[in-house]
């Protein structure tokens, strides 16, 4: 027979914490925070988010302050070298290039140029959407983009269908007049 383990003091941060301890990290268990209220939401800091893993980590803040800004000046590091990085089911950060542009002020209606730049896109993976968005389908797979020399010339669609309304009723007329009447 096993017996069972003495109940662990919350402040013991060195002995590791399993699985089921820690819900939060299972991506398919719905989250127990509070809600998110869509007439004013809320900006978290990092502060905020280091105070929340510590203590759901048992780490202390300093730690955990220290993995979260390494984590981030990585991804700053790999963007700012042009590479991709790609969080499966969170999303994708890649650096495109904007073409240079012609612009114009909207105040002095003055044209201007606007030079070629560097720009982080992010596409947000299926788990974020399915949370975020709320979407209860599921995403169809991009269609592959075919090329205008391999394109199929559009088949004519059948027009719509057109319900047929009876014709409008005529206005009363009014009865003739009289010959003697001054109306």
């Amino acid at each position: 027979m096993r017996s069972e383990e003495p109940p662990r003091d919350p402040l013991d941060r060195r002995k590791p914490l399993l699985d089921k301890e820690m819900p939060w990290m299972d991506p398919l268990e719905p989250s127990a925070e509070r809600p998110m209220s869509e007439d004013e939401p809320l900006t978290i800091t990092k502060k905020q988010l280091v105070n929340r893993i510590a203590d759901q980590t048992r780490q202390t803040k300093v730690v955990v302050k220290g993995i979260l800004q390494q984590f981030l000046d990585e991804i700053i590091d790999e963007l700012s070298r042009g590479n991709r990085l790609e969080f499966r089911e969170f999303g994708v950060f890649e650096v495109r290039e904007r073409a240079a542009r012609k612009a114009q002020n909207p105040r002095t209606l003055e044209k201007v140029e606007v030079p070629a730049k560097r720009v982080v896109k992010f596409k947000v993976g299926r788990t974020m959407r399915e949370r975020v968005c709320e979407e209860d389908r599921p995403v169809p797979p991009p269609r592959p983009r075919i090329d205008a020399a391999e394109a199929r010339p559009a088949r004519p669609r059948p027009a719509p269908a057109v319900e047929e309304r009876p014709a409008p009723k005529a206005p009363p007329q009014a009865p003739p007049s009289k010959p003697d009447s001054p109306f």
